[in-house]
């Protein structure tokens, strides 16, 4: 990994890191942090030297696919199950990581997801419905941090940056 390459890092991590303790917290990712962080990923992909066209439709596809998930579950359970914070957020996985990783960064996120109802929820005796609310944001940036790092120490085909 080259100078820019932790730098970078570091900047994805501390917004993920604060994305995730607000998210835990209030069950709201804020466009303060997850707008700039879109354009962020798109102008790593420039300096980087990666095609900014994958960061830009990564982004693209990520608010498409999360605001889709969206407004199904809300069209078949008749309320909100997944907040628009969340669609930006994957947008912003999707401008870091490049558009072919998002399948892989949602798949880290839902494992993750499921680990912690299944395991840390359960173990610690605190209620699992499907009446329940969790925050998906935390779990989306781990799954956007695992990516970004492992493509950027090359354990992982770079699929954007």
């Amino acid at each position: 990994m080259t100078g820019l390459d932790y730098a970078l890092t570091a900047v994805l991590i501390a917004a993920l890191a604060v994305l995730t303790v607000i998210d835990a917290r209030t069950y709201r990712l804020p466009d303060l942090i997850t707008l700039p962080l879109i354009a962020a990923g798109v102008g790593a992909s420039w300096l980087i030297g990666s095609p900014v066209w994958l960061s830009a439709l990564g982004a693209a596809i990520g608010y498409g696919a999360l605001v889709g998930v969206e407004k199904a579950y809300e069209r078949a359970r008749g309320r909100q199950g997944l907040g628009r914070g969340d669609a930006k957020l994957f947008a912003a996985g999707g401008a870091w990581c490049g558009a072919l990783a998002l399948p892989f960064i949602l798949l880290a996120a839902s494992v993750s997801a499921l680990i912690y109802v299944g395991v840390v929820r359960v173990v610690s005796g605190k209620p699992v419905s499907a009446d329940h609310m969790i925050a998906f944001g935390p779990f989306l940036a781990f799954g956007i941090a695992l990516i970004f790092i492992l493509e950027r120490l090359g354990l992982a085909a770079p699929l954007g940056l």
